[in-house]
């Protein structure tokens, strides 16, 4: 996987700054600083500007999770929800959640940039975690307790307060999440080899943050909220989301700034156009008739330029220069005539996409971990003497594994790679990718052994038409938690790498952002897989395969079909990533 062009390096354009500048002094990679000034390398960016932003994201994670890891026991237990259509509403709301980082790269590629993304869309968080926390503290706000067997549903204003509180949510997401993985790796010069080798351990580093913040909450906050009380843990991470902003605003004298390039849906719009309205003219055979400026650095505000590749070669026709180009003066109308490097944008893009594609049916095994795999816990043995363990804390076991996996990776993994690749990081991000593909293989086929001892040892008992816990300890989910970390720290992070390296330079907020809605996607087919076999499993009055009493249903066999969309997915996959070609700088 991955073996064309995977690692190749080539030559970055310079010229992004003046020509009297001192090259050595200042970045190479057109970035600024807040006042629109290039920035000198030895005082702005790299390891010293990271804490701040490394510290942001740990902190606003902490928050997420925080109300999304127990989210389905709060819907069940206190909003009095059943099993599927609580699992249905978190994956909905987690699939928003990934879905709104598209607005929120279009306006940071576009108009505001990455670093005012991040602080408006920051405050909308806050303001949705305040409103989630009233929710649940306020008396009114809040639905009214179980009364023995009779649990009153929550009223309409209850309801839309929840609600709005949780999408506010989705929407302060939208514009954090895909910028601030590319905030942090802007920090590194890309024409400085030192600085780009560092870039790739920055990636690491950042989804080591995060797991930290999920570790905080699928441990001390689960508890705090299953046994203090849900105001007080609603309050606990909107108190950390505040920490979040202030720690990302210290850090402004030291960070490097990359200008918005304008809107690159518009800049995609207009290949399109412009190819269509030329559908008729024939592309030169030397690509070097294509148009482009003359100058150094694109015509696109803080971008390089891309070399011309032969694939796609429709497109070629928006920067073919024709007769009529000329005698009109089309080379200011974008719509007619585009430059090679948007051409190479739009081509970029689509190249991408099958490999992108490929990556859903992991988020959708991902998505277990707060849905299915909590509610198997729920029907196991969660105490240890005394002591109740909350099914949702078990969740920890994931974030551990991704806090052993991420050093291990780092330090041993990849200096052992190099040795036997030659590559710079060891694997390339599409190899990286494809063995967390396999292992997340292995973590759905755990769950459906698990879930067969679980039913085989109620059946022993006697306690399948009973809607009890069945004598089987909690701790057996360990392992499918475990191989889900080992998997994320080799897809995820590699999907983060994959989709900043091979972006355009002006579209890097929009590329985070696709690399974000294959979560969305992957949550939004879970919720469909799930009522697919609620509605398929439950024809003829049969109990279906996931009823609310579980004994009495087949979770394991939801399990073992991701087991097998995951292999015919990894199977298509590599297809994918074998044909793969990466970008070139020109």
């Amino acid at each position: 996987m991955g073996s064309v062009e995977d690692e190749r390096r080539s030559p970055l354009e310079e010229g992004l700054l003046p020509e009297n500048e001192n090259q050595g002094q200042y970045t190479g990679d057109g970035s600024v600083d807040i006042h629109g000034n290039p920035v000198l390398k030895n005082s702005t960016g790299n390891w010293r500007a990271c804490p701040f932003i490394l510290g942001n994201e740990c902190c606003e994670r902490l928050a997420y999770y925080g109300i999304a890891t127990n989210l389905v026991t709060y819907l069940k237990n206190k909003l009095h929800e059943g099993n599927a259509y609580a699992a249905r509403n978190v994956t909905t709301w987690q699939g928003t959640c990934y879905i709104m980082p598209l607005l929120g790269a279009i306006l940071a590629d576009a108009y505001w940039g990455r670093y005012w993304t991040i602080a408006v869309f920051s405050t909308i968080y806050f303001v949705g975690m305040a409103t989630l926390t009233l929710s649940a503290s306020v008396p009114a706000f809040k639905p009214s307790p179980c009364v023995e067997s009779v649990c009153p549903e929550a009223s309409a204003v209850q309801y839309v307060i929840f609600f709005v509180g949780l999408y506010l949510i989705a929407l302060g997401t939208g514009g954090i999440k895909p910028c601030v993985s590319s905030f942090g790796a802007d920090q590194f010069d890309d024409t400085d080899p030192r600085e780009r080798m560092k870039k790739g351990s920055f990636f690491n580093w950042f989804y080591f943050s995060i797991n930290i913040g999920a570790l905080i909450s699928s441990s001390f906050l689960v508890w705090v909220q299953d046994n203090c009380g849900w105001g007080l843990g609603f309050g606990i991470p909107t108190l950390f989301m505040g920490l979040a902003i202030i720690s990302f605003f210290f850090g402004t004298p030291l960070y490097r700034f990359q200008k918005p390039g304008g809107s690159p849906l518009i800049r995609m719009c207009q290949v399109v156009v412009a190819s269509f309205r030329k559908w008729k003219v024939d592309v030169p055979h030397d690509s070097c008739l294509l148009y482009e400026v003359p100058e150094k650095a694109s015509a696109i505000e803080g971008s390089r330029k891309l070399e011309h590749t032969d694939e796609i070669k429709f497109f070629d026709k928006a920067a073919t220069v024709t007769d009529l180009d000329t005698k009109t003066e089309s080379f200011s109308n974008p719509w007619r005539l585009c430059t090679v490097t948007q051409v190479e944008e739009l081509k970029i893009l689509v190249r991408m996409f099958p490999v992108w594609a490929t990556t859903i049916v992991f988020s959708a095994v991902y998505a277990q971990i707060s849905t299915m795999f909590v509610e198997q816990g729920m029907v196991m043995d969660t105490s240890i003497g005394s002591f109740t363990i909350p099914p949702a804390s078990l969740s920890s076991f994931d974030v551990i594994s991704v806090i052993v996996w991420v050093p291990i990776y780092d330090r041993i993994l990849v200096p052992v790679a190099r040795r036997f690749t030659g590559k710079e990081r060891g694997f390339s991000e599409l190899q990286r990718m494809g063995i967390g593909l396999f292992i997340s293989i292995l973590a759905m086929a755990a769950a459906a052994v698990v879930e067969i001892r679980r039913l085989d040892i109620a059946k022993a008992e006697g306690l399948v038409s009973e809607k009890v816990a069945v004598p089987l300890s909690i701790f057996w989910q360990t392992p499918q938690y475990f191989l889900v970390g080992a998997a994320e720290v080799f897809t995820f992070i590699g999907s983060l790498e994959f989709f900043y390296d091979q972006s355009p330079d002006a579209m890097r907020s929009l590329c985070s952002a696709l690399s974000l809605l294959t979560t969305a996607l992957g949550n939004y087919l879970s919720s469909f897989i799930m009522t697919v076999v609620a509605s398929v499993t439950t024809r003829g009055g049969r109990t279906g395969w996931i009823p609310d009493n579980l004994n009495e249903g087949h979770l394991d066999y939801y399990f073992w079909l991701l087991t097998g969309l995951s292999f015919l997915n990894l199977l298509i996959y590599v297809a994918c990533a074998n044909r793969y070609k990466s970008k070139r700088a020109s």
